[in-house]
């Protein structure tokens, strides 16, 4: 049986009743992990790993843990990387879901990014978080889990 892990220390807050919904219909393992408390809300099948604060402190410990055909969702495209190569899958928070065929062009426009605002040149960070994009994140995990489970 599959499990889901929760990149939780920029999870959307609304996300939480959507993830709430879905893991308690289908009844799978949830795993939130964070750097300090998140509450998805009252679930049986969520359990929650606090771990130290520092940079990538959660994505490595998501990285350890998954196994191959879990779920990992995340909006940090180097834990999405790490999970692909673990034959596992990842959804990011406005429901890309990232595969074998487009994380490594996901993984090379980041970078590209990193390397722009590296050189002192400005950029736009990303759009703000939307209804729409939890919408297209809620139809995303419906047909994971629906393939899934």
């Amino acid at each position: 049986m599959l499990s889901i892990y929760v990149d939780g220390d920029a999870f959307p807050n609304l996300l939480k009743p959507i993830l709430l919904r879905s893991l308690e219909r289908v009844k799978i393992k949830t795993i939130v992990v964070a750097n300090k408390k998140i509450d998805i809300g009252d679930s049986q099948y969520i359990h929650y790993i606090l771990v130290e604060a520092g940079a990538d402190k959660a994505d490595f410990k998501i990285a350890e843990m998954v196994q191959e055909g879990d779920l990992v969702i995340t909006a940090d495209i180097p834990l999405a990387d790490s999970v692909i190569s673990k034959k596992a899958h990842a959804i990011d928070h406005r429901g890309e879901l990232y595969s074998v065929d487009n994380i490594k062009q996901y993984l090379a426009m980041r970078n590209l990014m990193q390397t722009i605002r590296d050189s002192g040149e400005p950029t736009k960070g990303p759009a703000p978080f939307t209804q729409k994009n939890a919408h297209e994140f809620s139809n995303q995990l419906h047909k994971f889990l629906t393939k899934y489970c």
